[in-house]
């Protein structure tokens, strides 16, 4: 089946977006929210305490506030988590969910 090559990525971070808090749970399963943020430790680093590492469920956006990591929706942060390119890991968010990636 052919594709055309432009993936939709604002469409995909977007729907992301809609499944943040179930996303971040399977993500990041030993983190707890705190408002509109989930926090955690950082499991690319020796983390021991969660605490600087946070996703705002409402935006996206998410950093590590020890290493200065960041990114500006859950697109990154699963490239980020799983060692992806943004295209890899908008491919598994969007077979994930169940959409069509390309635009």
């Amino acid at each position: 089946m052919n594709h055309p090559i432009t993936i939709d990525f604002a469409r995909i971070a977007k729907t992301a977006l809609m499944h943040s808090d179930s996303l971040c749970r399977r993500w990041l399963p030993h983190g707890r929210q705190e408002g509109q943020e989930w926090v955690t430790r950082n499991p690319r680093r020796t983390d021991h305490r969660p605490g600087s590492f946070k996703v705002n469920l409402s935006t996206g956006k998410w950093a590590d506030f020890a290493t200065g990591d960041k990114g500006g929706d859950l697109v990154a942060l699963a490239a980020f988590l799983f060692d992806l390119s943004q295209k890899q890991a908008a491919l598994r968010i969007a077979h994930m969910l169940g959409i069509d990636p390309y635009a």
